[in-house]
C-alpha cells in the first residue's frame, strides 16, 4: 500500500491557512441595548466583512442586520457565537459550499 505524501509547502498551506468561505450572518436584535456590543464585535473583525445591511422594523420593534463575510469557517462561527450569546439577540449563519 502506497502512502500519498504532500509536499511541505502544500501541507503547510492547508494546515496554517484554512480556506475562506462566503457566509451571511443574519442577526435579529430585539434589545437595542445590545447594539453597542454587536458593533464592537463586528468592528473587531472588519477585515473579513464584505458588506452589511441593517433594517429597523419599527412595527415589530426589532432590527434586522445582514452581514456578508469572507473568512475561515472558524472565524465565521466565532463571530456568530459571540453575537448569538448577547441578550435579546438571535444570530444564524448560511455558508457557501465552496
Amino acid at each position: 500500500m502506497r502512502s500519498v505524501r504532500l509536499s511541505s509547502r502544500t501541507a503547510r498551506r492547508s494546515f496554517f491557512m484554512p480556506e475562506n468561505r462566503i457566509a451571511i450572518i443574519s442577526i435579529i436584535v430585539e434589545d437595542r441595548a445590545a447594539s453597542v456590543q454587536i458593533n464592537k464585535i463586528l468592528s473587531d473583525c472588519c477585515d473579513c466583512i464584505v458588506g452589511r445591511m441593517g433594517i429597523p422594523y419599527k412595527q415589530k420593534d426589532v432590527s434586522v442586520i445582514c452581514v456578508v463575510v469572507d473568512a475561515p469557517t472558524e472565524t465565521i462561527n466565532l463571530i456568530t457565537g459571540k453575537i448569538g450569546m448577547l441578550r435579546g439577540v438571535s444570530a444564524k449563519t448560511v455558508t457557501s459550499k465552496k
